[in-house]
């Protein structure tokens, strides 16, 4: 399934990014810590530029100002005549595109970190578009393969024909590291501790493909989405269920047909009445009740990634 080209020179300019939702603290805290003492970030064929991405909603510990900004990285955003009542987001997405991109062009960065949280219990879950994405798909079974105790499922967010959208997508390479459960406007040290762990083994994989490193073919699982999916609602518009028990908490867990997903407030069970068996997740994730999305429906796909060829020795940096 891989097919976006792979990167064939060496990865200068790398960015990790926290604080794109201003109250996801783990990667806030990071942010913040490394924009002060900076070293942890450097490898030495490059140094990472730690970014705190929307400063004035991370003043305030709010997931955004007047939009969320991990939507707003889209053409219609980024290109459109900038005007007094643009939201803050707005504005910030057009900032962070051009000192990481422009998206889309030779100059962007070459690879963007962004750091999330989640009251999901996601537990370690790393974030890429597509399937497609060879490289990213490469530095995913890394990171699997440094922790194998502890579980990193691949979740892949794109919808067929849907343009990217998000604050790595700015780069020419990207992924997100979502880790949870983690209330918002609450630091976990456990998560914390975690996230700092995974940045580094992601810096790792970059400086290991600078040097020149060969990565072989393997088999891959992942998470694609299939739909989202929201509450059920009286015909005002308010909540008239919520997740069911036995949903509840059981991210990335097998979902069969029959089995309850809502529990309505009249006390009756909403039961999922798709035909195949499938896999939610971001189940009652608190910022998702505003975008009328109750969990994500995916689909768990297998596939083969190609060996990542190894940069030619003109390519590479001097020893």
């Amino acid at each position: 399934m891989c097919s976006l080209p792979v990167p064939r020179e060496p990865l200068r300019h790398v960015a990790v990014t926290g604080g794109t939702h201003g109250n996801e603290m783990s990667g806030v805290c990071l942010a913040q810590h490394w924009l002060r003492a900076p070293g942890e970030l450097q490898r030495p064929s490059f140094s990472a530029k730690p970014v705190l991405a929307n400063p004035e909603a991370t003043a305030v510990c709010r997931r955004y100002m007047g939009r969320d900004l991990n939507r707003t990285f889209t053409s219609s955003f980024l290109t459109a005549r900038a005007t007094p009542d643009d939201p803050y987001e707005v504005t910030r997405a057009r900032e962070l595109n051009q000192l990481l991109g422009p998206k889309a062009s030779g100059r962007a960065f070459d690879f963007i970190l962004d750091l999330h949280n989640t009251t999901a219990n996601m537990g370690t879950c790393l974030i890429a578009d597509s399937a497609h994405n060879m490289f990213a798909m490469h530095l995913c079974r890394h990171l699997q393969l440094q922790t194998p105790e502890l579980p990193c499922p691949v979740f892949l967010y794109q919808l067929p024909g849907e343009e990217s959208y998000t604050i790595d997508s700015v780069a020419k390479n990207g992924i997100a590291l979502e880790l949870g459960p983690q209330p918002q406007g609450v630091l976990r040290a456990d998560l914390f501790s975690r996230m700092r762990s995974l940045v580094g083994a992601v810096l790792d994989f970059i400086e290991l493909f600078n040097q020149g490193t060969d990565f072989p073919a393997f088999e891959m699982e992942a998470y694609s989405t299939v739909r989202r999916v929201d509450f059920p609602r009286t015909e005002d518009g308010d909540l008239a269920g919520t997740i069911h028990p036995q949903l509840q908490d059981r991210d990335f867990e097998p979902l069969q047909p029959g089995a309850p997903i809502f529990q309505m407030f009249d006390g009756k069970d909403v039961q999922y009445e798709g035909k195949d068996t499938v896999y939610p997740i971001f189940i009652n994730e608190a910022a998702y009740y505003e975008k009328g999305i109750a969990f994500i429906q995916t689909e768990k796909l297998t596939f083969s990634v190609p060996a990542l060829p190894a940069l030619t020795p003109t390519s590479t940096p001097a020893p």
